[in-house]
């Protein structure tokens, strides 16, 4: 993965000539004897110098340039192997090395391929030709490196002969991975079939390219200018960047290519044609650079003399670069930010750099070299000694016998560690390492016989991971052996050693554990085949039944007493069509939700439910009208009896809320993604708040029906409507009150059933508790439900009722004999006394009028309560 760092300036760059190859041995560049040898490949020198002399011969030329970077991955090589062998990794198996320097040219690193490719023990230095090489044993079972692109192209091809892996450990100038353009390398490499035996143990430049887009486009940059090297990797990573800034809606507004070799004729023309270019577009305020260092540090030169200002992006390449970052007035240039690698713990190799000092210097000429050049420039300061160094010739380093005098500088080596670089040299090591720990668990590899490199292809530090799992990466730095873990819910990987798990699209899809691909949730909702859904839609019937069955009742019966007691056949009707309602609209909470249903439902069972509460109200009011000897109580009552404006203004208001509702926060269906594997088809209310005063207010007139009714409890029994009211309106509110906490916590397809239920009970409640005892007597107590056996119902509560008004209206104290005769005396004497008025005052009070009431008067009263009724 890549990461984003800020340049800091600190740097050097070094530049000598290495000694010419008289023979075999002096082609080494380090090496050391062990039980199994590693080859290293590294650029160690930046070119390699060609005789002046016509025709060229074929003769390994000298190097020029001493890179101290590359260097130092030697070193991480060496370091690395000796850690192993101190280690009980490979369990007294031990590793050597044999390192080359390619000095960046085809034609020396295909030598030192020669080299590894020569028989083991063999007293010459030979590749024997043969036609089988399963059982040939060469000098070295695997090579490290190398650094560009067109060498380890030429050596992989090589190598492949006989099956002895490579590994690559560099960035852009390496191959890293696949690529779109047909002619580059890094395509060719990638194909296993060609290359059977390249490995690398870096991230394909892809990943590079589109972490600078993003960061482009998430800057609000759009429009910038690119700057690459005419070469494979530069012609990769402008086509790979172009691609994916124009789908970033990021325009480039000119794209430059520099000449891949410093010693072609046209660079520097094209350097200073780059920087017009930069300087006359004024608007182009960002450059995305993929070139190699040795290009940066020119164009850097330029655009310094030029005093250009401008945010670099630099690819991996020099991103870290310590020769580039230590230039001269390298801040005049602006902003540089650079992509690099993912790092790991070097600090056990810096400590190496530490003690380099105390290292033998016979088997390694890298190490003598830098040696040779402390020792020329070991009297200067730190900035002075780095130009030193570059500036040092091949008679400088000649004369240099050794016998000088020099001062070790090992922060000069730490200042120009460059991390990513220094990991990855390390990684690939112990990657070798592992793998050569599970082929000797079942042999000898002390005898290096035991195997041949082409098994080291085949055999692997771990299982490769299948689809459904992905490859983690252990934490130590030192190995990159991987476990394969499952990818999580949710994820799936659909390819074997995959670096990461695709994540579904939450919404539509979903994945257990260890998936390979993705499976699209279930849709869940409340369906007609649901055995539930049937159980409620059958109490529904039944209740639609039962409604049918008392309209038929009553219709037979439309003068018996018990109907026209119960309001008439009128009021019985509109309260039955209201329970027939109130069942249907259950209908509407079962199977998919549509806008219509999840519209209708509600607004179907508020209006028609207030309209039942609303004529059992005018029901209510008539029993207690009807049955009231208040005198007060009755004035207001007839007041309040208004039945057809009652129940229509009762009923508008609920359709008003409906109304706003409707219009305003109108329900509608929602797709529930809580359940993981299910998507929940349901009915979103719209609003809370509106569904909550539609139902308070039902509430509300079912609470003032139920205070009238319960007033109204004790009026005659086989005709009091009031008491089983009363129950009716207490099943309502139980069921209601329930409902609100397990509404608020049920979730799911069963959440509209819920509602069914307390719709059911509540209907079911009011509707039993106002028809069915009337049912009851219709059919079973036929003899009660005739008008000469209500008259005498009625004579009898009423005459009861009578005389205790006439107590009552006294409020005379019952502990005051003496008073009781004082109201009886002033009755005698008084001439209007027959006419049944009494007059007495209460000591204390004002006059107080009593009714005597006649033996007729109960019965007057009857006939006035049947007229009523």
């Amino acid at each position: 993965m890549a990461f984003v760092i800020f340049l800091i300036p600190c740097f050097m760059v070094g530049s000598d000539l290495a000694l010419s190859c008289q023979n075999a041995d002096d082609f080494v560049g380090a090496s050391s004897p062990g039980d199994i040898v590693i080859g290293g490949l590294f650029s160690v020198h930046s070119e390699m110098l060609h005789p002046e002399e016509d025709p060229i011969k074929p003769v390994i030329q000298n190097c020029a340039g001493f890179e101290i970077q590359v260097f130092l991955q030697t070193l991480a090589m060496i370091h690395a192997i000796e850690t192993i062998n101190n280690s009980t990794l490979l369990s007294g198996v031990t590793l050597g090395y044999e390192i080359y320097d390619t000095c960046a040219e085809v034609t020396k690193a295909m030598a030192s391929a020669l080299r590894f490719l020569s028989k083991f023990n063999s007293s010459e230095d030979a590749v024997e030709f043969k036609c089988n090489y399963s059982d040939y044993i060469p000098s070295v079972k695997a090579v490290i490196g190398a650094s560009y692109s067109e060498v380890s192209m030429a050596v992989s091809r090589l190598l492949a002969l006989q099956l002895i892996p490579q590994e690559v450990i560099l960035t852009s100038n390496a191959t890293t991975g696949t690529v779109v353009s047909p002619a580059s390398s890094a395509e060719i490499l990638s194909d296993k079939i060609r290359f059977p035996s390249f490995f690398r143990t870096i991230p394909s430049d892809f990943h590079q390219t589109r972490a600078m887009t993003r960061l482009i486009c998430e800057s609000g940059w759009n429009w910038i200018g690119v700057i690459a090297t005419d070469d494979d990797n530069g012609r990769f990573a402008l086509e790979s960047f172009g691609v994916q800034a124009m789908a970033n809606n990021v325009c480039i507004a000119f794209k430059e290519m520099l000449p891949a070799y410093l010693s072609d004729s046209t660079f520097h023309t094209k350097v200073d044609q780059a920087i017009e270019n930069i300087v006359k577009e004024k608007r182009v305020n960002v450059i995305v650079v993929f070139m190699r260092q040795f290009h940066v540090l020119k164009l850097f030169k330029k655009a310094i003399e030029r005093n250009v200002n401008k945010i670099w992006i630099a690819s991996d390449n020099w991103s870290a670069a310590v020769k580039i970052s230590t230039m001269p007035n390298i801040r005049q240039l602006g902003t540089v930010v650079g992509f690099g690698f993912k790092n790991g713990d070097i600090s056990s190799f810096q400590e190496f750099l530490r003690n380099l000092h105390k290292k033998p210097t016979e088997n390694n000429k890298f190490l003598r070299e830098y040696i040779m050049l402390l020792s020329v420039c070991a009297h200067l300061e730190y900035h002075d000694f780095q130009r030193c160094i570059a500036n040092q010739s091949q008679d400088n380093l000649l004369e240099n016998d050794g016998s000088k005098p020099h001062i070790w500088r090992d922060d000069f080596l730490n200042a120009n560690v460059e991390p990513g670089f220094i990991h990855s040299t390390m990684l690939a090591v112990y990657a070798i390492a592992h793998a050569i720990k599970g082929l000797c668990k079942d042999r000898d590899c002390k005898d290096p016989s035991a195997f041949t490199p082409w098994e080291k292809v085949q055999s692997t530090c771990s299982q490769p991971c299948s689809p459904g799992q992905v490859k983690k990466v252990t934490e130590s730095p030192h190995t990159c052996c991987y476990e394969c873990i499952y990818c999580p819910e949710n994820h799936y990987s659909n390819q074997t050693d995959m670096d990461y798990c695709y994540r579904c699209n939450n919404k539509t899809y979903w994945a257990p554990v260890n998936s390979s691909t993705c499976y699209r949730k279930t849709i869940y909702f409340l369906a007609w085949t649901d055995w539930f859904a049937i159980f409620l839609l059958l109490l529904s019937a039944f209740g639609v039944v039962l409604v049918l069955s008392i309209c038929v009742i009553f219709t037979k019966n439309l003068d018996t007493p018990v109907v026209k007691a119960s309001g008439g056949l009128t009021v019985c009707y509109i309260i039955l069509f209201s329970h027939f309602l109130i069942f249907l609209s259950t209908v509407f909470f079962i199977d998919i939700p549509t806008e219509f249903k999840c519209k209708t439902r509600q607004t179907l069972f508020g209006i028609s439910f207030t309209l039942c509460i609303s004529c059992i109200l005018i029901k209510s009011l008539k029993i207690l009208l009807a049955f009231s000897f208040d005198p007060k109580l009755q004035n207001f009552l007839k007041c309040m009896y208004k039945p057809i404006p009652t129940v229509v203004t009762c009923t508008g208001i609920q359709v008003i809320i409906c109304t706003f509702w409707l219009i305003f926060r109108t329900p509608f269906v929602n797709q529930n993604f809580s359940i993981p594997r299910a998507i929940i088809l349901e009915c979103n209310e719209g609003s809370i708040v509106a569904f909550g005063i539609m139902l308070g207010y039902i509430a509300a007139l079912a609470f003032i029906c139920f205070i009238f009714a319960f007033k109204g409890r004790k009026l005659p029994e086989n005709y009091n409507e009031a008491k089983f009211i009363t129950f009716g309106m207490l099943i309502y509110f139980i069921a209601w009150i329930v409902f609100i906490p397990v509404y608020a916590t049920t979730f799911g397809k069963y959440l509209p059933a819920v509602e069914i239920i307390v719709v059911l009970i509540s209907n079911y409640g009011i509707l039993c508790c106002t028809f069915l005892p009337k049912c009851y007597i219709i059919i079973y107590k036929q003899e009660t439900n005739t008008k000469s056996a209500f008259l005498k119902m009625v004579y009898t509560y009423s005459s009861k009722s009578a005389g205790s008004v006439a107590v009552s209206q006294a409020s005379l104290d019952s502990k005051s004999s003496s008073f009781r005769a004082i109201v009886t005396d002033s009755c005698k004497t008084e001439n209007d006394s027959v006419n049944g008025n009494c007059h007495f005052q209460v000591p204390g009070q004002s006059l107080i009028k009593g009714k005597v009431l006649p033996q007729n008067a109960a019965r007057t009263m009857v006939r006035k309560r049947v007229s009523s009724i």
